[in-house]
């Protein structure tokens, strides 16, 4: 071995709830460095989607509405004998984190308008009560994985 071991760096909790996931989520809606505004946005968003879900424990929320949006299959092209297949694998634990923030975050970005903080409420209880398109982008790469089931045999 050539190179040192790669160590996986979680990112510092955020200082208002002191979770690491509520961090993740501020860091990939983050863009051009604008952290605190990111922040802003988010804890509006979730105090808005808390009020409208009648939730006290707003990190419950978060946590319910990326557990709902997680996917268990996903398909990765496969090239075997000139041709690609669509081979269906299991989501290992923190891409299915990651790929569930990021679908949340999209869906709430491509929404037209109202504003970011409105938009990502509106996603984030849909999400937790297992609607909205985030969790219909879950639940189609779960059909395109079943439709490819034949093809599981590929995955090694």
């Amino acid at each position: 071995m050539r190179r040192k071991k790669t160590f996986k760096r979680e990112p510092n909790p955020d200082p208002k709830y002191g979770s690491v996931l509520v961090a993740k989520f501020i860091n990939k809606m983050m863009e051009g460095g604008k952290k605190s505004t990111a922040q802003s946005v988010f804890y509006s968003a979730l105090e808005v989607a808390g009020k409208n879900l009648k939730k006290e424990n707003l990190l419950e929320v978060l946590e319910e509405a990326i557990k709902n949006t997680s996917p268990l299959l996903e398909v990765k092209s496969r090239r075997v004998g000139g041709a690609n297949y669509q081979v269906p694998y299991e989501v290992k634990g923190k891409r299915r984190e990651a790929l569930a923030i990021r679908w949340i975050i999209s869906v709430s970005r491509k929404k037209k308008g109202a504003k970011m903080a409105e938009k990502l409420a509106k996603e984030l209880t849909d999400a937790y009560n297992n609607i909205g398109d985030a969790v219909k982008k879950k639940e189609d790469t779960h059909k395109v994985a079943e439709a490819n089931r034949a093809f599981a045999h590929f995955a090694w």
